[in-house]
């Protein structure tokens, strides 16, 4: 059963009650994130986050997470490049009282300047840490390499300067332009009963006022570039973005189903032709980001400095096979069942439920609907998954990223 609520000041509200469970995923969604923020502002999206938990009108920071273990219960939060989340699991007997601490530090945190302090260095321990992650700093060079230094090019955690020079009138200034009701979502998934879930909403945010809400929507330039960046380490680590089809095009599960046999699992080309075949990487995959105007088809691998070449020489060749040659009945039928697997499965998390409705909600302004949905899957059909094939890897708009102990980018 899944039941949505929609209040004056804007704010929605949606329910999937899962028979059976004896636990409930809440979150509450905002609509911002890395792409919503100008050049000042980069990283503020992600540092707001951290901060809402360290202290409220009620609570010190310790208080919170205190009262959350007492609970039993998990909590935490994540920011996208157009999505921040709030988020606790708790079993349903504690749901009220889970549901009150998450509404208060996402309502009234105060952003005392001893906590903000504190937390400026943790954020830059962060971003020093994604910046000894290889993989991660490939990734998002490949952002850069293909949208810009702008909107879906920004890096979520934003430059450390940034971090060190916020203070609480930029974070409050900002929150009135994105934190307002009409820009979120509250999500309710597990053993809950919509009723409740609609009780424990109006007691919190029912009264928030509507406020300034800036509605951003990022003027996307794809850069066409190779970037590359050094650091002394053992791999080299490359990736490649290609255009792909935007959030709720109607091609988008075909994208995802030539995704999946491009480099979405062990039985993937990308998989079976450079690590299985010739030995030339333990990770290497690919993956899909869409957003509402732009999106890339995305690949990476982690290869052996010496193999460099030969590696991104036989990515490229299996990307050209696929171009030219097509997919077959049978790579099809196993993608589309592959899709309609992970479906099921998502759809026996709480976790997974909130996030989904949560966020199709935020994005779509309507309910998912699964059987909807799968039986789409089901009417895909391999000759359209192969029209689809069409508006991938186009060389036009290609961009490349490396990682490693060298100064020369990767050719386009």
């Amino acid at each position: 059963m899944v039941y949505e609520k929609r209040y004056e000041n804007g704010l929605r509200l949606v329910v999937k009650q899962m028979q059976g469970l004896m636990s409930v995923t809440m979150g509450i969604l905002v609509g911002t994130g890395a792409s919503s923020e100008t050049d000042a502002e980069d990283g503020i999206s992600h540092f707001i986050e951290h901060m809402q938990f360290k202290g409220t009108k009620k609570r010190n920071a310790f208080e919170i997470s205190d009262a959350f273990d007492r609970l039993g219960a998990q909590v935490n939060a994540f920011t996208g490049k157009d999505l921040t989340c709030y988020y606790s699991k708790c079993t349903s007997d504690h749901t009220a009282a889970c549901f009150e601490l998450l509404s208060d530090l996402f309502l009234h945190s105060t952003f005392p300047e001893e906590e903000m302090d504190r937390e400026k260095g943790v954020v830059c321990e962060e971003i020093s840490m994604n910046e000894d992650t290889p993989e991660d700093l490939c990734l998002d060079l490949l952002a850069r390499a293909f949208y810009g230094k702008e909107n879906y090019g920004r890096n979520i955690l934003g430059p450390s300067k940034n971090v060190k020079s916020f203070s609480v009138a930029d974070i409050e200034r900002y929150k009135r332009a994105r934190y307002c009701p009409e820009n979120i979502v509250i999500s309710f998934a597990g053993g809950i009963e919509p009723k409740t879930a609609q009780t424990l909403v109006e007691e919190y945010f029912a009264d928030l006022p509507k406020g300034n809400f800036e509605k951003r929507t990022p003027s996307v330039v794809l850069q066409h570039k190779s970037l590359v960046k050094r650091k002394p380490i053992e791999q080299m680590h490359l990736a490649i973005a290609y255009p792909s089809v935007v959030r709720g095009d109607e091609r988008e599960d075909m994208i995802g189903a030539l995704n999946a046999i491009l480099g979405g699992s062990m039985s993937a080309r990308l998989f079976q032709e450079v690590r299985e075949k010739r030995g030339l990487a333990y990770s290497v995959y690919s993956y899909v980001s869409a957003f509402p105007e732009c999106a890339s088809q995305n690949i990476y691998a982690g290869v052996n400095p010496a193999k460099l070449g030969e590696a991104y020489e036989a990515i490229c060749d299996v990307i050209k096979e696929m171009k030219e040659k097509g997919i077959s009945e049978e790579e099809f039928l196993r993608s589309r069942e592959q899709m309609k697997s992970g479906m099921f499965f998502s759809n026996e998390s709480s976790n997974s439920q909130m996030l989904l409705y949560g966020k199709y909600m935020l994005y779509f302004d309507k309910i998912f609907n699964f059987e909807e949905k799968l039986d789409k899957l089901n009417a895909m059909t391999h000759d359209k998954a192969q029209e689809a094939l069409s508006v991938m890897f186009d060389d036009r708009y290609k961009a490349l990223s490396l990682v490693g102990n060298t100064d020369t980018p990767l050719t386009l």
